[in-house]
């Protein structure tokens, strides 16, 4: 049967680029845009910005830190040594999965639910694979990890969004002088914010590069950032010219102002971090395609990319957000609970720690429910009718439906392909 493979291969490979766009440009239109949806909710930065932002950063991510080598199959879900026999089987699954994941992204973006771009693919890959191949080629285990971060991620987050969100209210707003406390108190938050950008970038975005940093090496260097960011922060707020005498409604407005900063600071670096992680979901499957095509039916364990892969996939992730973004960036920013800098800036500081937690435990997560949960964490601290439930429920159901629906959709598509080239 690799006949097939050596009679169509240029077709199959035209067909796993095609449908490797379209799930670049849904990842684009979802989970760029909730990277960007606190920052634009919470007004510091516009639509217009926060698209060029997101443009440089996540295309800059991407390419530069996509990897040169990326695992055939995403995060071991499936096992490869079941397809050894049949490698079209996995090619046509690749394809179909490419297409199912793309599809359901690009529908959920248009209702305005910020999905998993991670469950999307995954759930599509394990559709075609137990019903295409066989239960046993699945790895169930890893699945059930997956299911088990819908809960403990947006646990996480939301509960380290709630701690920096109370902290910036006792030691900044419910004081008598919240100006003079923020530019107290504010580049410790500055600093903290550079640690922890540092450590993602460093963790998820350099290693692709062929930059590795020993642990000890990555949080030493974190440190250093943060030092140097907290006194740049302190010397940028100390030449802020900034009325103490004015009543307490414009220092509050003043000390947003400063918060506003600190999220461009913060959405850079999210989209770096996210461009180099998830690009992965679309450019994976195409890279098996093209590894298994061109060398004639041989699965290895990891793919070499052709050079054409990686600016598909970054310039895919950089369309989808501009055409299509906004929906999912209104979801976040807007319709889950008020945001304003400060609020925005607790979430998004939360969602990179749990990304760094994650990363050093190993726990398959998920940046969209860490910054759902987040954005939960920081409306709780201001008490339950901060915020809006209906919303939540639809997001939470959205999540439950990620993984079926992917699976539904690829299984079909993967009967449909199989038919066309058998």
């Amino acid at each position: 049967m690799v006949d097939v493979l050596i009679t169509n291969g240029p077709l199959l490979v035209g067909m796993a680029a095609l449908f490797g766009f379209l799930m670049a440009w849904g990842i684009g239109a979802n989970d760029v845009a909730n990277a960007m949806g606190t920052s634009v909710g919470s007004n510091a930065i516009t639509i217009k910005q926060a698209i060029i932002i997101a443009m440089i950063f996540e295309f800059a991510g991407a390419y530069l830190a996509g990897g040169e080598v990326t695992s055939t199959i995403r995060k071991g879900i499936i096992d490869s040594s079941y397809f050894m026999a049949q490698p079209e089987l996995l090619v046509y699954g690749m394809i179909a999965s490419l297409l199912a994941a793309g599809l359901w992204l690009i529908a959920a973006s248009a209702l305005g639910w910020p999905v998993s771009t991670t469950h999307s693919i995954v759930g599509a890959i394990v559709g075609f694979a137990a019903v295409g191949v066989g239960a046993e080629a699945v790895e169930w285990g890893k699945v059930g990890g997956i299911v088990g971060s819908w809960v403990v991620t947006p646990a996480i987050s939301g509960f380290i969004a709630f701690t920096i969100f109370q902290s910036v209210q006792k030691l900044i707003f419910d004081t008598d002088k919240p100006l003079e406390n923020a530019k107290r108190y504010v580049p410790f938050y500055m600093a903290l914010a550079g640690f922890v950008m540092a450590l993602v970038t460093i963790k998820k975005g350099l290693k692709h590069i062929g930059l590795h940093f020993s642990n000890l090496e990555a949080y030493s260097l974190a440190i250093l950032i943060a030092v140097v960011v907290g006194v740049g922060g302190m010397i940028a707020i100390k030449r802020l010219r900034m009325d103490n005498k004015v009543d307490r409604q414009t220092q509050f407005g003043n000390v947003e102002k400063v918060f506003a900063i600190l999220m461009v600071v913060t959405a850079c670096c999210m989209a770096f971090a996210h461009g180099s992680n998830d690009v992965a979901n679309a450019i994976g499957p195409l890279a098996a395609v093209a590894s298994i095509v061109n060398s004639g039916g041989e699965i290895s364990s990891k793919a070499e990319l052709v050079w054409w892969i990686l600016p598909l996939g970054a310039v895919g992730i950089v369309l989808g957000l501009a055409i299509f973004g906004q929906r999912v960036m209104k979801t976040i920013g807007k319709n889950i609970t008020h945001l304003t800098p400060s609020r925005g800036f607790a979430a998004e500081l939360a969602a990179a720690s749990t990304v760094v937690i994650a990363s050093g435990t190993g726990l398959p997560i998920s940046t969209t429910q860490t910054l759902v949960g987040a954005v939960l964490g920081v409306g709780m601290a201001r008490g339950i009718a901060a915020i809006n439930i209906g919303v939540v429920r639809n997001i939470v159901v959205s999540w439950v439906v990620t993984l079926p629906a992917g699976a539904a959709l690829s299984i079909m598509f993967f009967y449909m392909i199989k038919g066309i080239f058998s």
